[in-house]
Formats: structure tokens, C-alpha cells, sequence
């Protein structure tokens, strides 16, 4: 194909598209997290209803690839054998006290490390770390009698690797959603969302369709996820002998590019806030990413591999993942609160409501 290879082409797409996720999600600071915080401290709607709408997007655009050109979804990672309900949960739960305990998920912290806030390239080596140490290492040992209990994986076989109804899934999405924006010309303006879930069909075609004409490589069939990804970028990037340039590596490689080159335009909040702010210790961003490393392994992803990728699928772990991490996410974000140790930077709210400052 032009002269590369399919692998070569595969990357280079997953760059453009991981250059794409990062200057939409640092111009409109799209995030997961944010969008619970948001929520809890002003109660605005306005980054969740962006989030609902990625999922929306993304499950039904991925539905239309998948038809069109037969790409098995099956086949992902978000429907293997032998699958552990109770252990996609307990990552879950972990995932969601990580990403409040240190202000962000995975990709927030690609997006804020890239747009100046160097505390969270602390957050991503503990997650890198950690994540790899579950993966490959000493804590999936340590965690291998939950993982591999066959009696938590008998009691899961009864539900089994199932995919949720589409027109269900979608149809709570969007009556969430109208409860959400309160006035539907708001949707409108949610364009980030649109876009970041057009993306996670892209990566699905991109793996699935180009990459099936690979001789060179085997071509994984991936979508958008950041917790191993992360992991793998940071073993490329430190001993690359013995790790290839992959599609995941090179999403995470673009996000962090795209992300940089916005900041550079967008300056509003190209600086490290919370940092200056004073409310965010270090030890918060390194059990944080510690708990988002070990949490996003076992639930097979974090708020965009599940949230957004898994879901898309249909697969109910993900549902089981997303629904885990938006409980303690939401919980802990409450405690933090509480405590007035729940940092925030700006207001994102809705431009007919005429509010938009620095807090």
C-alpha cells in the first residue's frame, strides 16, 4: 500500500487518530472524571452530556462498520473465554477511586501532561507501572487467585460473554441524554462528543479492515484504550528491542502530540491548575495511578476502553466495567468534596446559561 507496509499504515492512521482524540478532548477538555466533578460541585451537565454522546455515537457508527464490512466484535478482548465478572468489577471500582484520587483518568492525564501540568506525568509512570506489573508482573501473581478463581469464573459462566441490545443501550443513552441537556439545541454544540465516538469506529475499521491485509504483522483488532497502551508506550519507549511499534502505542504517541499542538492555540488551560492550586498532593497522583494501572487491567480497560471502545461492542462486561467505575468514581468524588479536597479549575457550563470563568 504505497510503498509501506499494512502494519506501517495501520500505525500511522493510529497516530492521526490518537492526534485527533488528543486536539478534540484538550479543546474541549473532554473527560470522563470531570464530567462527575462537574457535576458534584456546580451541577453542570454540559462535559457528561459530551460524554453520552461519544457513547451514543461510538456504539452506533461501530454498528454500521462492523454490518458493512462484517468485522466480528466477538472476537475482542471485551468477550474472552473464561471471563471474570467479579474481577472486571473489583478493576472497576479501583479504576474509579484512582481516577478521583489523582484528578483524572488515563487519557486526562495524557491530555493534561501534554497542555503543561507535569504532575500528571506522575499520575501515567505509576499507572504505566502498575498496569504492567498486573499485565506481566509480580501483582498479576498476587491478584491470580481472585483473577483465575474458578469459582468466581463458574458463578460468571451463567451470564456468559453476552452482548446488551443495541436499540436498549441506546435508546437509556439518548433519555439520559434529553435529561441531561434540558433544552436539545444544547446538542448542538456537543460536536467533541460526535467526534471522539466517529473515532472509536475509525479504529475498529482501521484494525479490522486494513489491518486483515496484513502478511507482515499480526494486526490485533483494537479500538480507543489507554491503560496498557500507556504501559506499552512507556516499555517502547525506554527499551524498544523488545516492544514493536503498535496501533495502541501510536494512539497514545497522538494524543499526546494533538493534545501539545491545541494547547498551543488553546491556551485557557495549557498550565498545571490543580498543581498551583495547592489541593493535589503527590501521594494522591501516586496511589491514583497505581489504582488506575492495576484497576484498568482488570477491568479490561478504563473510562475510554470501556466506556467508550467496550461499549460500542455491546459487550456487558463493559456495561459491568463503565457502571463499576461511575460507583466509586462518583463516591469518592463525594468523600473528596466533603473534605474540600476536590479540585477544580474552571466552569464548564452551557453558553446560554452565560457563565464561563476561572474558579
Amino acid at each position: 500500500m504505497f510503498g509501506f507496509e499494512v502494519y506501517q499504515v495501520v500505525n500511522f492512521f493510529g497516530f492521526v487518530i490518537g492526534l485527533a482524540f488528543g486536539a478534540i478532548a484538550q479543546k474541549k477538555q473532554f473527560c470522563f472524571s470531570g464530567s462527575i466533578k462537574d457535576y458534584i460541585l456546580t451541577k453542570s451537565t454540559m462535559r457528561g452530556s459530551s460524554v453520552i454522546v461519544a457513547m451514543i455515537v461510538a456504539i452506533i457508527s461501530t454498528y454500521v462498520v462492523s454490518t458493512l464490512y462484517e468485522i466480528d466484535l466477538q472476537q475482542t478482548v471485551y468477550y474472552k473465554d473464561n471471563i471474570n465478572y467479579f474481577s472486571v468489577i473489583l478493576g472497576g471500582l479501583m479504576f474509579g477511586v484512582g481516577m478521583m484520587l489523582s484528578d483524572g483518568c488515563s487519557n486526562r492525564h495524557l491530555i493534561k501532561f501534554a497542555q503543561g501540568d507535569i504532575n500528571s506525568l506522575v499520575v501515567l509512570v505509576f499507572l504505566a507501572i502498575f498496569a504492567y506489573a498486573t499485565a506481566k508482573g509480580l501483582l498479576g501473581e498476587v491478584l491470580s487467585p481472585i483473577t483465575n478463581n474458578e469459582t468466581l469464573i463458574h458463578l460468571s459462566s451463567y451470564i456468559g460473554s453476552v452482548a446488551m441490545n443495541i436499540y436498549f443501550v441506546v435508546g437509556v443513552l439518548i433519555l439520559l441524554l434529553i435529561f441531561l441537556v434540558k433544552r436539545i439545541k444544547r446538542i448542538f454544540s456537543l460536536w467533541d462528543g460526535v467526534l471522539i465516538g466517529l473515532l472509536i469506529a475509525a479504529s475498529w475499521y482501521v484494525t479490522a479492515v486494513i489491518g486483515e491485509e496484513s502478511m507482515e504483522r499480526v494486526i490485533e483488532l483494537n479500538g480507543i484504550t489507554f491503560v496498557y497502551p500507556t504501559a506499552k508506550t512507556m516499555e517502547f519507549f525506554t527499551y524498544y528491542q523488545i516492544s514493536s511499534l503498535t496501533f495502541p502505542i501510536c494512539i497514545v504517541f497522538g494524543v499526546l502530540v494533538g493534545a501539545y499542538l491545541m494547547s498551543k492555540v488553546n491556551r485557557k488551560y495549557s498550565f498545571g491548575c490543580t498543581a498551583s492550586m495547592g489541593q493535589h498532593k503527590i501521594k494522591y497522583n501516586m496511589i491514583g495511578g497505581a489504582l488506575m494501572g492495576t484497576g484498568g487491567i482488570l477491568a479490561i480497560g478504563c473510562t475510554v476502553g470501556e466506556g467508550l471502545t467496550g461499549m460500542s461492542t455491546l459487550a456487558f462486561a463493559s456495561f459491568l466495567a463503565i457502571a463499576s467505575i461511575f460507583a466509586s468514581a462518583t463516591v469518592t468524588a463525594l468523600i473528596l468534596n466533603k473534605k474540600s479536597k476536590l479540585p477544580m479549575c474552571f466552569i464548564f457550563e452551557w453558553k446560554d446559561n452565560n457563565i464561563d470563568y476561572q474558579i
